[in-house]
């Protein structure tokens, strides 16, 4: 990881943290703020601590990308949890073969780069 790319990460990370100190609930429900909180920290320190030990230029900078992107449209929605990616699993695809195997292909990059880091569901 170069110098520059380390100071961007760890920005991004104290970015983060900043915004879960100061994160106020749309409801305005103080409990809905605390749980808010607590949720932004715990993924931050998930999520950081998961792609630690990524090397490659190129994970690193979609990962870079990733929070980015998370960080506005949470700021935006004023939502701090991912939005769903509206595609059903196996809905464009028939059970079979090379069709399959070519739609979760498709499936995969279409999946928004904000939810890279999650798993398939």
């Amino acid at each position: 990881m170069t110098a520059s790319t380390r100071s961007t990460v760890l920005s991004l990370y104290r970015r983060v943290f900043r915004i879960a100190r100061i994160w106020q609930a749309q409801s305005g429900v103080a409990s809905d703020t605390d749980m808010e909180r607590k949720y932004i920290s715990q993924e931050a320190r998930t999520l950081f601590r998961q792609n630690q030990k990524l090397t490659e230029h190129e994970a690193i900078k979609r990962c870079i990308e990733e929070c980015e992107a998370r960080i506005e449209i949470g700021l935006h929605y004023r939502n701090p949890y991912p939005r769903a990616s509206y595609l059903p699993p196996l809905g464009l695809a028939t059970q079979k073969g090379r069709r399959l195997r070519a739609q979760q292909r498709l499936r995969k990059q279409a999946k928004p780069i904000y939810l890279q880091s999650h798993d398939e569901t």
